[in-house]
């Protein structure tokens, strides 16, 4: 491909944010002008790939959006709400750049911070609108998830065969890759037809295909899943630190028995319960079942994402919950036992003394 060749497209960014425990969509739907998200779907796409229950889906005004090599642009903006708390923004911005431009707009994504504040900025009003649907409302300034997917038209197929660009994009790195990173870049990869292909990284995905609006969202979900498993296991270590903070020798307290462990063993109780529900609701929330390609879309980048390993290392981290949840218990019940204890001898003291008075 010729310098002087261009790519033409839309580029999807998606932004990902934790609103808190759960999200009332009842509730919510009677307080924005939103809709239910039902999936499009093509003639292979099954009934039972669907949302489990729908999310809320709001149209927002388009959105001017300043970056390198595009220059402002408007973007065609729209905000899913799920259920479990956890909100997605979805930007679309039309791009007709030489392919080496392309790679260097991929570049300076590697930093999102600017578009992640015009986000948080954009949706902090609705947030405040949909204050009283939200279950314990946490809007944490540091947790956002973003993903970037560099969509084509199969009329550009022609471009996988420049793998080094493909492999900037989907790493968003601007400068060249050695023929190894290369290849891992494009390692993972799927097409279902002649016409289209998926290739998916860390970062950013490219997508050669028309009408994809399935396969779109089962990468969006997978980044919001991806925030999820990062909002409990962030919470899942604070936890882990202020429980650790009450396992300590009674000796080192002078009144052991007047300690209260009460609120520690709620919080680790209601966080256990909270982490299972969230991977029970996250789990349920988007149905792949029938749909073997799109099924293997989001294992590719849920491979990508390591989400397996986000679980297993919140799982472990929930047996150490429930290890320190027993130890702060029994600590309790032998510091009730003690006091317990304390006040008979009390009691038979003062008996004796009153019966040497008389």
């Amino acid at each position: 491909m010729t310098p002087e060749s261009n790519a033409s497209g839309t580029l999807h960014v998606y932004v990902a944010f934790d609103w808190g425990e759960q999200i009332r969509l009842d509730q919510a739907e009677r307080q924005i002008p939103a809709s239910r998200q039902e999936l499009p779907r093509r003639r292979r796409t099954p009934p039972s790939f669907t949302y489990r229950p729908p999310p809320l889906h709001l149209v927002l005004e388009p959105v001017s959006v300043e970056l390198p090599e595009l220059g402002t642009v408007k973007a065609v903006a729209g905000l899913t709400i799920f259920d479990f708390g956890a909100v997605s923004l979805a930007l679309r911005l039309p791009f007709d750049l030489p392919l080496t431009a392309l790679v260097h707009l991929a570049g300076a994504l590697a930093d999102p911070s600017t578009l992640v504040q015009k986000a948080r900025t954009l949706l902090e009003p609705l947030y405040g609108q949909l204050l009283a649907a939200i279950d314990d409302p946490c809007w944490q300034s540091d947790l956002s998830e973003e993903y970037f997917v560099f969509q084509l038209s199969p009329s550009d197929r022609h471009l996988e065969k420049e793998t080094t660009s493909l492999a900037g994009l989907v790493h968003l790195e601007g400068d060249p890759l050695s023929a190894s990173e290369v290849a891992e870049a494009l390692r993972l990869q799927l097409s279902y037809s002649p016409d289209d292909i998926f290739i998916a990284d860390w970062g950013a995905a490219v997508l050669i295909d028309r009408a994809c609006e399935e396969t779109l969202q089962a990468v969006e979900f997978a980044n919001l899943q991806l925030l999820e498993l990062r909002h409990i296991d962030n919470r899942l270590d604070k936890s882990l630190a202020d429980a650790a903070q009450a396992i300590e020798p009674w000796t080192r307290s002078r009144l052991p028995f007047w300690r209260i462990h009460g609120r520690k063993l709620r919080v680790l109780g209601e966080l256990k319960v909270e982490a299972y529900a969230l991977f029970e609701r996250t789990g349920n929330a988007l149905k792949l079942v029938g749909d073997p390609y799109l099924a293997r879309v989001y294992r590719l980048v849920a491979t990508r994402f390591h989400l397996d390993t986000w679980e297993e290392n919140i799982q472990r981290k929930l047996e150490v919950a429930e290890s320190v949840y027993q130890v702060v218990s029994d600590q309790a019940s032998h510091f009730r036992a003690e006091f317990l204890e304390v006040v008979v001898v009390l009691l038979i003291v003062i008996e004796i003394v009153l019966a040497f008075v008389h």
